[in-house]
This record gives C-alpha cells, structure tokens and sequence, in this order.
C-alpha cells in the first residue's frame, strides 16, 4: 500500500514539474522587469537630484518606485517559499536515498560474511551434500555459484547509488545559497524601500509648504492638457469626415483597405508592443494631486512612461503618420492612424524621423524621446474615432 502511494506521489510531482517550471519562468520574468523600472527610476530621481522644481515630479517618480519595489518584495517573499519547499523535498528525497543506500549496504555486508564463511569449498561441498532432497541440493548449488554474481552487482548498485546521494547532496547546497541570496537581496530592498518612503514623506512636506505656486502650476498644466486634447480631437474629426466627391453630395465609401487594417488592429488588442520600454508613472483616466487630495488633476487621457534619456519611441502598429506638430509642455508630437478609426499618439519627441503622410511598419522608429522640466518622460494616447482608450488595456 506505501508503495503504490509513493508511486503515486512521484508520478504527481513530475506530471506537474512543467506547471512549477513554467510558474518559475513568468515569476523570474516579473522580477527582472521591476528590477529595470526601479533602475530607470533611481537613475532619474538621481538626475533630478540637484533641481528644486522637480518635487512633484520626484514625488510621481518615488511613489512609483515605492509601487515596485514593495512588489519586487512581493515575488522575493514567493520566491523564498519556492526555495523552502524545493529544499524539504529535495531532503525527503535525500533521506530516502540514503535510507535505500544503508539497506543495499547491510544486505552487502551479509554476502560478504556469508562468502567468507564458505570460502572452503569443502564446505560447500558438505553443505550440498547434506541436503534432504535433490531440489534442495540443487537450489544450494546455485546459491554458492550466484553468490559472487550477486556481490558484485549489489557493489555497483551501491555505488551509483552513492554518487546519486552525492549529486542530490550539492543540489540542496546549491538550493540552500540560492535562497540565502535571495533572502540577502529582500533585506537590502527593504532598506530601499524605507528610504523611499522617508523620501517620498520629506518631499511632501516640502510640497505642502507652497500650496499656492503648485495651484497656479496646476492651473497651466490644465491649459496645456485641454489644447492638446482639442488639437488632437481636430486631428481625428477631419481625419475620419466623410468625403464628398468634388462637385456633388455624394459621399465616396469607406476604403476597403483602411477597414480591413482596423480590423486587424481591434484584432490585436492585448498584443500591442509598448512604444517605449519604461515604466508607467502616470495612468490613464482622472487623477488627483498626490499631495493636495481634493484638488483634482486634468483627466489623463492616455499614459506617462519614464524612459532612458535619448529613448526610441517605436509605432505600435502598421499605420499612416496623420501629422507631426508642436504643443507647448509637449514639445514634438507624431499622430498616426491605423485604418479607418484607431489613432496612436506619440508625444515630448526631441527628434522626429517621420513626417506627413509617411507609412509606417509596428515597431519602426518615430523619433527620440527628450528631457522636458528634468523629466525623461513619453506621452502616449490611443483613440478609437473620438474616444481615447485605456492603453493599458492594449498593450501586451
């Protein structure tokens, strides 16, 4: 009965080995990326050190990388338990090695003292002589002639079973330091994150002392939100007018190439590349001042992403540049259209690589993100006709 449940139990450990492996990988690839947003978010609170009118874009950036880094935490603390449960059944599984391995011993020992008692093979012979029937003498007969067989089969299998203890031995080793590592950097991360929340509570001291000067930044940022959206919304309502033939009414039919290519964008939502690799800092929809909780922000309309100074910022889709402009706090903008109603929109661009009218190919370079007010940020928004979309819900 133990046998068969043991059995059991191994055959339920392998069939969910690929399960575990594959839990492993998307928790390692989760980690990595909240190591390169912290390191791109260290690297610009840093740049930003020096500079006193970039409180509340710190702020933005601190509270970021608190997000990260107690998530970063999060998966250590899994990754811990991970390596707690690997390290019990690797030393079941040693145990039970070793126990295998002292049975195969014991059972050795007792041929060699049996062939050493019956080295003389006068005795042998008395033994098989002194049998009570033929079978008797017969099976006694092949205990003597297997005997050596036997001895030298059990001393290999002892052996491979020894280096097999051996291997299993410097695997929990290995797993042992692996999870002292881990445990090592989870300390260091905490002090990290204290740091950042000591931060984050200096700078918004700071900021509460001058309610009045971020009331009247506010109020220009809200100024320069609303031109762009009005300038955006211009750009899409002429772009997606009906046409009139010249000379008549008669409004020409959808091109059939533009709808199929809005299709095959709707098609891949969830899929989308981002356009720059960064990290989100402000999200799509109504936001509030991180500070002053009642007064509340202009409506994001699409996402902030902090990225590398000196950025590429990629098309996320096959599409047509509508057109490229300048928005004051924006600096340069490229808007691309994807069919007949879908819209990306790429802002804060130093340079621009596209112009009017260009085709352009997912993943081709638009142009490079620029440092504005201190800050390494891209704007990115995504229409569908007259209403923009989440991006999030988007992007892969």
């Amino acid at each position: 009965m133990m046998k068969k449940l043991y059995i059991l139990a191994v055959v339920l450990v392998v069939s969910l080995i690929p399960a575990v492996a594959q839990d492993v990988s998307r928790q390692e690839s989760r980690k990595a990326k909240l190591q390169r947003e912290i390191e791109l978010l260290d690297q610009q609170l840093a740049q930003n050190a020096s500079r006193s009118s970039a409180l509340l874009s710190n702020l933005e950036l601190l509270k970021k990388n608190i997000e990260n880094r107690k998530a970063l935490v999060k998966e250590s603390d899994k990754e811990i338990r991970r390596y707690a449960d690997s390290v019990y059944l690797k030393q079941l599984a040693i145990n039970r090695l070793k126990a295998r391995v002292d049975t195969l011993t014991s059972h050795y020992s007792r041929l060699v003292k049996s062939a050493y008692k019956n080295r003389d093979s006068r005795i042998w012979y008395m033994y098989i002589l002194a049998s009570d029937n033929l079978g008797q003498a017969y099976r006694r007969f092949g205990y003597f002639r297997n005997l050596s067989t036997r001895m030298k089969e059990e001393a290999v299998t002892i052996k491979a079973m020894q280096e097999e203890l051996e291997v299993e031995k410097a695997r929990l080793a290995q797993l042992k330091k692996n999870a002292e590592k881990v445990k090592a950097e989870r300390v260091k991360e905490l002090e990290k994150l204290r740091k950042d929340e000591t931060a984050s509570a200096n700078t918004i001291a700071k900021l509460k002392k001058d309610r009045k000067k971020y009331e009247k930044e506010l109020k220009a940022k809200k100024k320069e939100v609303e031109a762009l959206n009005k300038e955006i919304q211009r750009i899409i309502a002429e772009a997606t007018r009906p046409k009139s033939s010249a000379g008549s009414q008669t409004v020409q039919k959808d091109d059939p190439a533009a709808v199929a290519l809005s299709a095959e964008f709707s098609s891949n939502k969830g899929k989308l590349p981002w356009p720059v690799n960064g990290s989100v800092v402000a999200k799509f929809g109504k936001q509030y001042h991180p500070v002053f909780k009642n007064l509340e922000l202009p409506a994001n309309n699409g996402l902030d992403i902090t990225a590398p100074k000196g950025a590429q910022i990629k098309v996320v889709f096959n599409g047509t540049v509508k057109q490229v402009f300048v928005m004051p706090g924006y600096n340069q903008c490229v808007l691309v259209q994807h069919g007949k109603n879908y819209f990306t929109f790429y802002c804060k661009l130093g340079s621009v690589s596209v112009k009017a009218g260009d085709k352009v190919t997912t993943g081709q370079v638009l142009g490079t993100m620029e440092t504005q007010s201190g800050n390494n940020q891209i704007h990115f928004e995504l229409w569908k006709d007259s209403k923009p979309q989440n991006p999030e819900g988007w992007l892969r």
